[in-house]
């Protein structure tokens, strides 16, 4: 007779499940420098905001070699964003000429391979300030006064600031766990997402504002056996090479000097804002070669974003071709 007070077991014996440890193979960059990775963007999702899109990025692949069913595969970028408005303010607020916008930015516990705390920490609010920046200077807000305008976006998937080992562990110089190199790229998706929303929602805008990202990175180069001689020196000192790359993916690249982000608008030829890290002429990158120094790396942003406003116009062609079907 079983025991009603006791939940007993099931019959048969079992066995603890086992894992697989995934690859450590570290990542490398297969892309041209002048090459972006390819962007997915949808529009019209969330049918109870004013307006709402989706991006993605295409996530890194490994390199040859390994089994791909145990490769330890990287996220890619993928937001979320909705428009809310606008709305008219509360009547105990005090007029405002202009429309007043609220941005928001929130990564998700499970955005980043190191669980993330349900509150926001400061490089979210970081994010939100430089997002309200680059749309500020879009926005027709003399059009809606004293109304209020809410910009919500969720990152489901975030770019890792470096590679990861099977420990758990970050690899690379130079990277952090909050506020990394990875927020680069993060604050870019978050431009383009948020000006396919507010296309969406039909806002006024002067322009579509989209993000760039560009980087200065050192690479091993190889020199050649008549070359390198008996002088190991020379060896050493020509170890390393730097370059400016557009797109960067923090995970593919060991030593990444400087990054910038820009929001540009191409008919008007106007930067809304500029995020710049790093040292782009310390000794570790360069002294002032061609390749080198935040002037160029500006220059490279913008190509980015140029590249990520041809994605953007599809999208928002295709979008609303489909209203103007479900009108007629």
């Amino acid at each position: 007779m079983s025991d009603r007070r006791r939940i007993n077991g099931p019959p048969g014996g079992t066995t603890a499940p086992s894992f697989a440890i995934p690859s450590s193979q570290e990542r490398k960059r297969m892309r041209p420098p002048n090459e972006i990775r390819k962007i997915f963007i949808k529009t019209g999702l969330t049918p109870s905001a004013s307006g709402s899109a989706y991006l993605e990025l295409e996530p890194s692949q490994p390199t040859s070699g390994g089994d791909e069913l145990f490769t330890d595969a990287l996220a890619g970028l993928k937001l979320s964003c909705t428009v809310h408005g606008p709305r008219p303010l509360p009547r105990s607020a005090s007029f405002s000429p202009h429309l007043l916008l609220s941005t928001h930015v929130k990564l998700t516990p499970f955005a980043a391979r190191k669980r993330r705390g349900y509150v926001r920490d400061a490089s979210e609010r970081d994010l939100s300030v430089h997002l309200e920046t680059a749309l500020r200077g879009v926005i027709i807000g003399e059009r809606w006064p004293k109304s209020g305008l809410e910009i919500t976006i969720t990152v489901l998937e975030g770019e890792e600031d470096s590679f990861w080992d099977r420990e758990g562990d970050l690899i690379g110089e130079g990277c952090s766990r909050t506020g990394g190199w990875g927020m680069m790229s993060i604050l870019s998706g978050c431009i383009t997402v948020a000006s396919a929303a507010l296309a969406d929602a039909g806002i006024d805008c002067v322009d579509l504002v989209t993000g760039g990202v560009a980087a200065i990175v050192s690479q091993p180069s190889v020199l050649a056996p008549e070359a390198q001689g008996n002088h190991p020196t020379k060896k050493a000192e020509a170890a390393t090479t730097t370059q400016v790359i557009l797109d960067p993916c923090p995970s593919e690249h060991q030593d990444i000097g400087a990054s910038c982000v820009v929001a540009y608008l191409q008919s008007r030829d106007e930067i809304t804002e500029i995020w710049a890290k790093g040292e782009a002429l310390s000794p570790e990158i360069g002294q002032g070669t061609d390749q080198t120094g935040f002037n160029s790396l500006i220059d490279q942003a913008t190509e980015a974003a140029k590249a990520a406003r041809l994605v953007l116009i599809q999208a928002i062609s295709e979008s609303t071709e489909l209203k103007i079907q479900a009108i007629n």
